[in-house]
């Protein structure tokens, strides 16, 4: 053997197609199996080695990955699958991560094809969200990274901002604004970046779950009277309890009057942007100053896949580029192709994310992922109106995108805790896995649809699957 490269290539050669044969066998399978399974104990005992100082033969750990790992995985790639906003992932895309294992390419920079393969997949994600050519962006782990990018050049971009990268965020009394439903990566961002979380202006929404705007233009008129400076309004493209969209349109003239930066979380409502019938909904994301969303969930990209973008040329690398020697951009060589990725964004090391990407989106197409969003978004009005149509079920958020929040009703003296418990029964019987939240003060079952494969009877399924649990706590009292 030289080097850690093993001398029987044959016997790899084997395994590794073994492995792609056991891979495409158990996509094929889904259905008959379990969405999800709890770890036995034992089985969790017997992941706990210890570092291990011999070597062992990739048959044998190939063996224990199918034994102790592959059983109890999260589930997301199963059409019963509906619980928080997990991409289903696609067998193409579990191939070009085999690729790029085997390029093992760095994209922090340097002149290689994986890098135009980034920057192809970043004019791709401009053109969806309606941003010009000269759009800037990257691919990050996912959309809190992707916010936190946006929450920390929308700092540097306000004037004499450039200061705080060496004086520090505390010499600015900055504020920003996002809706009382905009995920919680927003505020752990306004945390991280050194702003903290009382820089951050939560705005009430209204009984349709979307920011109410008056309230916005009050709290930024009462900060400027205050001598704070306002320099940041965050909308949100698909909230993560019920799927609202704020009013992305008057935000951005909100924005634009008060001269302000305009961020969209769209982490997965962005997509909605490939359906011509969705579209609409999402009026004025186009004319964001920058917008954060997840290839790997509406879009079906094997995780992580999350993508920044920003509008305006040199705002992120005015907020991330730094000057060192062993970084040194030459004018032939590997080391040219600038600028580097590791400008505009603060991982110098980065993975070659963009592949999965590039092959998810150009073996399906843009057009064929808008109307696979589409329907996610009819499978989840055909759960509401069933919802609506059974006397035992309520309603509990309108039907926005691809998201429905409901609850049992049932005579029992803590509702929210039954309803609770019947998710908790439905996970284990492998059926299905919702999610829970909390809408108005009530306890919610919550069905995402999100993945590919799920289908009108998968939704039956997992509803008619959850009144025969509820009716057996019933039964026994």
């Amino acid at each position: 053997m030289t080097g850690l490269d093993p001398d029987n290539w044959d016997g790899l050669r084997a395994l590794g197609h073994q492995m792609v044969d056991d891979m495409i066998d158990r996509l094929s399978t889904l259905r008959d199996r379990p969405v999800w399974q709890p770890m036995p104990d034992a089985l969790r005992a017997r992941l706990r080695t210890g570092l291990p100082h011999g070597p062992t033969p990739p048959e044998e750990l190939y063996a224990r990955f199918r034994e102790l790992v592959e059983p109890y995985s999260t589930g997301n790639v199963h059409p019963g699958f509906m619980g928080w906003v997990h991409g289903g992932g696609t067998a193409v895309g579990m191939l070009s991560e085999l690729l790029v294992g085997g390029l093992n390419a760095n994209c922090g920079g340097r002149d290689h094809a994986p890098i135009e393969v980034e920057r192809e997949i970043i004019r791709w994600a401009a053109e969806m969200c309606g941003f010009p050519d000269t759009t800037t962006g990257l691919l990050v782990t996912g959309s809190s990274m992707a916010n936190m990018i946006a929450v920390i050049t929308a700092s540097r971009a306000v004037p004499n901002g450039l200061d705080m990268r060496a004086k520090g965020v505390g010499t600015r009394r900055l504020v920003g604004y996002a809706a009382a439903t905009a995920h919680g990566c927003i505020s752990r961002a306004f945390d991280l970046t050194g702003l903290g979380t009382d820089a951050l202006r939560v705005i009430p929404v209204g009984a349709d779950n979307r920011m109410i705007l008056p309230e916005l233009e009050r709290a930024i008129a009462q900060d400027r009277a205050a001598g704070l400076e306002p320099f940041m309004v965050i909308g949100t493209a698909g909230t993560v309890d019920t799927g609202a969209i704020d009013d992305l349109n008057t935000l951005a003239d909100i924005a634009a009057r008060e001269n302000i930066w305009f961020h969209v979380d769209g982490a997965f409502g962005a997509l909605a942007m490939l359906s011509d019938a969705l579209r609409p909904g999402l009026r004025g994301l186009e004319r964001a100053d920058s917008v954060a969303f997840d290839f790997h969930k509406w879009a079906q990209v094997q995780y992580d896949a999350g993508c920044i973008l920003v509008r305006r040329p040199g705002a992120q690398a005015a907020a991330f580029a730094q000057s060192r020697a062993y970084l040194a951009r030459e004018d032939r060589g590997l080391a040219t192709n600038a600028p580097w990725y590791c400008d505009l964004g603060p991982d110098l090391s980065r993975g070659f994310r963009a592949l999965k990407v590039w092959m998810t989106l150009g073996t399906y197409g843009a057009d064929g992922m808008g109307d696979m969003v589409a329907n996610c978004c009819a499978i989840a009005r055909h759960l509401a109106d069933r919802v609506e149509a059974n006397p035992r079920l309520e309603l509990l958020a309108p039907v926005t995108l691809n998201i429905v929040c409901f609850r049992i009703i049932a005579p029992v003296a803590d509702l929210d805790h039954f309803n609770g418990e019947v998710v908790k029964d439905l996970h284990e019987s492998g059926i299905a896995a919702p999610s829970t939240t909390v809408i108005n003060g009530h306890k919610a079952i919550r069905a995402a649809i999100v993945n590919h494969r799920t289908t009108n009877a998968d939704v039956d399924r997992m509803l008619d699957a959850l009144l025969e649990l509820a009716d057996r706590r019933l039964t026994a009292g």
